[in-house]
């Protein structure tokens, strides 16, 4: 087990799947996958959720624009893309981009919002 206390399998990496994902990976945090590229790794976890595929990928199979990955907390996109090598013990970040919103005319204050974890 990892200091975390999931179970890790000698030679995987590990892929953090977001919040708002969890939904499509039977509420996994963790995903443990054997390393290779980014695009290998993206592929075996949606061969493994199938529903989480069209929230990865684009119709035309490539990675939707507002998803972005990290490896060890490097963004892919300053790296080698999608070839980007994942090795045994690396992590792996999934972030979905978050838009939206909006201010009111007129208003300069943003209220503080309490949230219990």
């Amino acid at each position: 087990m990892n200091p975390a206390g999931h179970l890790q399998h000698q030679g995987n990496m590990k892929v953090l799947i977001p919040t708002p994902l969890r939904h499509y990976t039977d509420k996994q945090a963790t995903v443990d996958l054997r390393p290779g590229s980014v695009d290998d790794v993206l592929r075996e976890l949606t061969a493994r959720y199938p529903d989480l595929r069209k929230q990865l990928f684009a119709d035309d199979g490539r990675l939707r624009k507002f998803v972005n990955v990290y490896v060890n907390d490097e963004d892919i996109r300053y790296l080698e893309n999608e070839k980007t090598p994942v090795r045994p013990d690396d992590t792996m970040s999934i972030i979905p981009s978050v838009a939206g919103g909006s201010i009111a005319a007129g208003r300069t204050k943003l209220r503080a919002c309490r949230r219990s974890f």
